[in-house]
């Protein structure tokens, strides 16, 4: 690099906020989902990855200049997968929590979050506290904030953990449990958008403890890489100044994720 060259790049960079650092056109990142948590992330039908997250992760890295690579990734190896350096970000709906933030940093919020109880139609269950639903049969998927949540608050149930929120969904459907917990906006899409759903509504009130649904949902990634993350910080302001996070928000929900109203 001659010395002209090098002057131009430091100063370029001085005038950058601390910690920050705008990509550079063509860099590269690998993006990590999960691929079976539909509308936010799932396989099309020809075998391509699609979503709420994807298209958001798509809008961050066209804000960035950045050439973005997807790859599907089994929820609970997810973080330890980002640890080993097998990609650079997770964007897959996930809540940010503090025993989370042990291990990885996260993103501003690009979503608020809840969690919700859901049963079948004809069900006769009213009292959601640890004593209505002691000897009850509930499900949730695990390495989640939802089955941390009914493991920890519902020791006198049958408290069962799936390896993915459909197989979570398929279980109440078919009358093998008597309710389950899942994040609000899916479950909201899950009963009133698809078919095997439609046997169910979502009851009780709105699960929002901060233990468990943290201060919303994040772009997760290793906590050395401060400047990445001030620049996601950047592009989310970005695309939700311009207006291209609702134009994706209103393709796949009928509220505002971000403030959970319609």
């Amino acid at each position: 690099m001659n010395k002209t060259l090098r002057s131009l790049i430091l100063a370029a960079a001085a005038i950058l906020p601390a910690g920050a650092a705008l990509a550079s056109e063509g860099q590269s990142l690998r993006i990590a989902t999960e691929g079976a948590y539909p509308p936010f992330n799932f396989f099309t039908a020809d075998g391509q990855l699609g979503g709420f997250d994807i298209e958001i992760g798509r809008a961050l890295c066209a804000q960035m200049k950045a050439k973005c690579e997807f790859v599907a990734q089994d929820w609970d190896g997810i973080i330890p997968a980002l640890l080993a350096d097998k990609y650079d970000l997770i964007i897959a709906s996930m809540f940010i929590t503090e025993e989370r933030r042990q291990k990885v940093a996260f993103t501003d919020p690009y979503q608020k979050s809840a969690m919700t109880f859901v049963v079948p139609k004809d069900s006769d269950l009213k009292d959601f506290s640890p004593k209505g639903l002691a000897g009850k049969t509930i499900g949730a998927q695990g390495s989640t904030t939802q089955g941390d949540y009914l493991s920890a608050m519902f020791p006198d149930s049958d408290v069962r953990l799936y390896p993915t929120q459909d197989a979570v969904n398929l279980d109440l459907a078919s009358g093998r449990l008597d309710a389950q917990v899942g994040d609000m906006i899916p479950m909201l899409e899950w009963t009133g958008k698809s078919e095997d759903g439609a046997c169910c509504v979502l009851a009780g009130a709105p699960i929002s403890e901060a233990k468990y649904v943290g201060e919303g949902v994040g772009i997760a990634l290793r906590k050395e890489d401060a400047a990445l993350r001030e620049q996601l910080n950047q592009a989310l302001a970005a695309i939700i100044a311009d207006g291209t996070y609702k134009a994706i928000n209103d393709k796949y929900f009928s509220v505002n994720l971000l403030t959970l109203q319609k």
